[in-house]
């Protein structure tokens, strides 16, 4: 009988041969645009999620520091038991407004709203209609349902119809707003339209928009993360109070889990007023701004560039090529990572750059000029 050692190396020694071994790597400094990895090596970074630049923000981490001092560092209990704070719902009422909808639950990630949002509005009886492309929390989620799962081609408006139709005590439609391996938006409108049509409830995971963009259709639920425009970490599902209220006492995530810290709270309560001040507005316009010039920059190269989203994937085919790639760029001063399955189909990995509000024209004409290079 093998170890669990053996396996562990058996698997590894697997992964390695086929141009999937991932290591980590930890960084030198705080998050932005410009990093440090190895001692001295700075590096301009376009592999984070920080769209705003946000995660590194003093007043952010001052208002971390100031809740650990009144509130404590941890909860101590999941939020049904003792663990739920005045600034949890504080920040749920905050988001809110942010977000235009009822109310708000809170979840330690991305990941565990959706884990939690779908099971509990879904079953054995019941329809999830998933896009092809969508992030693996939700395919994780679905799993989790029990319910029945019919995939429908990507961004496929008359697919997802197709799938509707198929008879069930309950519907549910599912999709990312913005798919974070290509940049490209879902058809919400379109998709909005069948779920009316056919009597689906519309879920969307709009962890790649929040803070980013508006959208053009307000989903009836809405799951969105706090560590990507909002610079800090946990989530949040936006949907009516009634909703709101069975996940509190339904979502496996919310009631088997130690709440987010209070402190954390009140700092992402900070990233909240920052997002939806002036000062915002012009974070968010400089991230276009960014994402306008890259844009022009990736197809005056000639490759492939939509300016839907701050995410532009450069596709290269065989995952060793894309570390190859990725080790260029890197000994050109640019930090952009190879993205392999199976995070990706195999076949396309890709180098996946992500802009940020905190990058300048000259950080967008080195990436561009290294990538000419690398390629």
């Amino acid at each position: 009988m093998p170890s669990a050692d053996d396996i562990a190396r058996a698997e590894l020694a697997a992964l390695n041969e086929r141009g999937l071994l991932r290591t980590l790597e930890p960084l030198r400094s705080r998050a932005g645009a410009e990093i440090e990895l190895r001692p001295g090596e700075r590096l301009i970074n376009f592999s984070s999620n920080d769209y705003l630049g946000l995660a590194g923000d003093p007043r952010i981490a001052q208002a971390l520091a100031d809740g650990a001092l009144q509130w404590g560092a941890g909860a101590g209990a999941s939020r049904l038991i003792c663990g739920d704070f005045l600034p949890h719902h504080e920040l749920e009422e905050a988001l809110a407004r942010f977000e235009g909808a009822e109310a708000v639950t809170l979840f330690n990630s991305g990941y565990a709203a959706n884990c939690g949002c779908l099971p509990s509005l879904a079953g054995p009886a019941d329809l999830i209609v998933s896009d092809e492309l969508n992030h693996a929390s939700i395919i994780d989620a679905c799993r989790l349902s029990r319910a029945r799962i019919e995939i429908y081609r990507h961004a496929d408006a008359e697919d997802a119809t197709r799938a509707l139709r198929l008879p069930a005590r309950r519907k549910l439609l599912i999709t990312d707003a913005i798919f974070s391996m290509d940049g490209d938006r879902a058809p919400l409108r379109e998709l909005a339209r069948a779920c009316a049509r056919e009597g689906a409830i519309l879920a969307v995971d709009e962890a790649h928009a929040t803070g980013v963009l508006v959208l053009e259709h307000r989903a009836e639920l809405r799951m969105a993360t706090h560590s990507k425009a909002l610079g800090v970490v946990g989530a949040h599902v936006a949907a009516s109070r009634a909703v709101c209220d069975l996940l509190v006492n339904r979502a496996r995530p919310v009631v088997y889990s130690t709440a987010l810290p209070a402190a954390l709270a009140r700092a992402t309560l900070e990233a909240v007023r920052i997002a939806s001040s002036p000062e915002g507005d012009e974070r968010r316009a400089q991230l276009w701004r960014n994402v306008t010039r890259f844009a022009g920059g990736l197809r005056a190269l000639g490759l492939p560039a939509r300016e839907q989203s701050p995410i532009f994937p450069v596709l290269v085919g065989a995952p060793e090529k894309a570390v190859q790639v990725a080790t260029r760029l890197r000994e050109r001063g640019i930090f952009a990572k190879a993205i392999r399955p199976p995070t990706v189909p195999a076949g396309t990995s890709r180098i996946r750059f992500a802009l940020t509000a905190a990058h300048n024209d000259a950080h967008l004409d080195a990436a561009l000029s290294a990538l000419r290079s690398a390629c």
